[in-house]
């Protein structure tokens, strides 16, 4: 196919199906998840340490506690995906509508009620700074981040339009102990693991 030079948005859209293809075409064989962002290809070199596991376990089980028997907490894949922009995601935990699930190809963003995400030690920025500018420009209208590094977390909420683009209006933090509210729900904090200090074995 041909791409006119000043075409810039048909260029974008080329350049964002090869990098889809391109991470497709690696699931399963290189360690770490690849998502999509506005910069290009990121690539989070975490293992599936234990807290990060354990974390996203204990809050998917305490959300889907307290949510109605129709929403889940869903921890797997498929990605979370814009075209139009050009970003895909995997939210560790998609809070969602089980009908919202049916049929094929990736989640439509619009479609989740909530992202949770638990920092990985080897790239927090990406959970941080990045997804908190991807996730409202995406139309997901609650971000939760839980940080084992630290025992802080924050709930990101009330998209609004700025001059670099929608951003979230509203941020609640709390430390590991605290009840925390996502979306509708309200779970307890208490019992999350954090990482180990390097060299302290596994974290």
């Amino acid at each position: 196919m041909t791409i006119a030079p000043d075409n810039a948005q048909q260029g974008a859209s080329h350049l964002y199906r090869a990098m889809r293809d391109f991470v497709e075409s690696t699931d399963g064989t290189l360690p770490g998840r690849f998502e999509i962002t506005k910069e290009g290809i990121v690539l989070d070199m975490m293992s599936p340490v234990r807290p990060h596991e354990l974390t996203a376990l204990r809050l998917r089980k305490r959300l889907e506690r307290v949510m109605p028997e129709e929403i889940v907490a869903h921890t797997g894949e498929p990605d979370v995906e814009m075209v139009p922009e050009g970003i895909m995601r995997r939210p560790d935990i998609m809070v969602i509508a089980e009908a919202d699930m049916e049929g094929e190809g990736t989640f439509d963003p619009r479609t989740l009620i909530a992202a949770v995400e638990i920092v990985s030690r080897s790239n927090p920025d990406n959970d941080w700074v990045t997804k908190t500018r991807d996730y409202p420009l995406m139309g997901v209208p609650v971000y939760a981040i839980f940080d084992p590094r630290t025992g802080e977390g924050a709930v990101l909420t009330d998209i609004h339009t700025t001059p670099d683009g929608p951003r979230y209006a509203t941020r609640k933090d709390f430390v590991y102990g605290e009840d925390v509210t996502i979306a509708d729900w309200t779970i307890s904090t208490q019992n999350l693991p954090l990482y180990q200090e390097e060299g302290q074995g596994q974290g």
